[in-house]
């Protein structure tokens, strides 16, 4: 199978801008710098010293032309600098992205250490101080994530940075979708480094093997801001019936099999997210074997109406939906369809059995949250415990906090 070096990918980029722009951002910008926080949208910029392109490193001043930060600048945006530092100069080269990617690396270092997880992300945007820029490690499979053509022309520092300080057999890029027009003959699920795969990359995660597509698949082809909680489920899930709701690729139905349930019903709209589910249950036979399961094809709403209506119940009701929230303007009907969804799944829950539910959209947050969905369980919450980010998805401003969980219990 044909290899693919990075060089030859590198070579099609646009150069790095040589000129810096010098910005100056209103009084409220200036506030929300001083506290670390890295976006600088449009209407907050008073003055630029010229109009950049994608990728010009902008040079952020206050009203009195003392230095508050430096980020990539992106006019097709309304987060028109994405900020890589704040309160020290630092010049945006080789050298300060090698640091960086150490850094991240470093917060990572227990999960690669570990020996039982070889997949997790490695760099999480904003909060490893690299907006717009996401890493997934599968294995020896790194994944890129861009979602501003910022980066384009820091790909030569930045790529070859990265696999030295994360070694990998394969590189691939995935991208979102405005960056499509303005790519330089990149595309998204393009091999950057080595040989396309000929199926599902593997990996390992807490002893368990899972397969994630990272050409075509959602994101980067999985989801691992939940492998925590995914444990959790393991741990309470011995000799239970286990209710599985937007199962996607079966992560928290592997775990509970893994942990012993008796059954796993894994339930979602998608039948390739299913067909997933089933390839991940068989890559684990040796410790879900005893557990039946079952997958059910449909839209969550109704699924969890019919289960009610057939009178099923379950021991662990898991309910993980995808962000209901995208704008700000989403927020309440996200919380009414949360409320939905934990009124009628907790009444799916056996007496003293688990209720788990979670939520992944930054617009609500967690008081918000825990709020609707406890507001809806009719029944007293038995030892609720909440929990957040994993290690690999450190939090460091208030947007960057999007995953929120409920555990608890019914005593009816």
């Amino acid at each position: 199978m044909m290899q693919v070096e990075l060089s030859d990918v590198l070579n099609v980029l646009p150069l790095r801008p040589q000129r810096n722009m010098a910005v100056h951002v209103r009084p409220a910008a200036e506030r929300a710098l001083r506290y670390g926080h890295p976006w600088v949208f449009e209407d907050s910029i008073k003055k630029l010293s010229f109009e950049g392109q994608p990728g010009n490193i902008a040079v952020i001043f206050d009203q009195k032309d003392r230095f508050l930060a430096v980020g990539l600048y992106d006019p097709e945006s309304e987060i028109r600098i994405k900020v890589l530092q704040h309160g020290k100069g630092a010049k945006i080269n080789r050298d300060w992205f090698q640091q960086t990617l150490q850094t991240a690396a470093h917060i990572r270092e227990p999960l690669a250490a570990s020996g039982h997880t070889n997949g997790y992300r490695l760099v999480y945007g904003e909060n490893d101080h690299l907006p717009g820029f996401v890493v997934d490690r599968y294995a020896e499979t790194l994944v890129v994530k861009l979602y501003t053509s910022a980066w384009l022309p820091h790909l030569r520092d930045v790529l070859p940075v990265l696999m030295a300080v994360q070694r990998c057999e394969r590189l691939v890029l995935r991208m979102s979708r405005n960056m499509e027009s303005v790519a330089h003959g990149l595309h998204d699920g393009m091999v950057l480094y080595g040989d396309m795969p000929d199926g599902p990359v593997e990996f390992t995660e807490n002893s368990l093997c899972f397969a994630a597509d990272v050409i075509h698949g959602h994101k980067t082809g999985y989801f691992f801001d939940q492998r925590d909680n995914r444990q959790r489920v393991r741990e309470l899930s011995s000799g239970a019936d286990v209710l599985d709701v937007f199962a996607y690729s079966g992560g928290f139905s592997v775990y509970a099999a893994a942990g012993g349930a008796k059954s796993v019903l894994s339930t979602d709209i998608s039948g390739p997210a299913l067909d997933s589910a089933k390839h991940n249950f068989a890559l684990n036979r040796d410790v879900t074997g005893d557990a039946h399961h079952e997958t059910l094809l449909g839209d969550a709403f109704e699924v969890l109406q019919q289960l009610k209506n057939q009178r099923r119940q379950f021991d662990v009701v898991v309910i993980d939906p995808p962000a209901f929230a995208k704008r700000q303007s989403e927020v309440d009907g996200a919380l009414g369809a949360y409320a939905r969804l934990a009124e009628v799944g907790s009444r799916l829950v056996r007496d003293g059995g688990h209720f788990v539910m979670a939520s992944c959209s930054s617009r609500v947050n967690p008081a918000e949250f825990f709020a609707a969905v406890e507001h809806a369980i009719p029944f007293p919450l038995r030892n609720p415990i909440t929990t957040g980010h994993a290690l690999d998805h450190p939090v460091t401003f208030p947007e960057g906090e999007y995953l929120k969980c409920l555990f608890t219990q019914f005593a009816r």
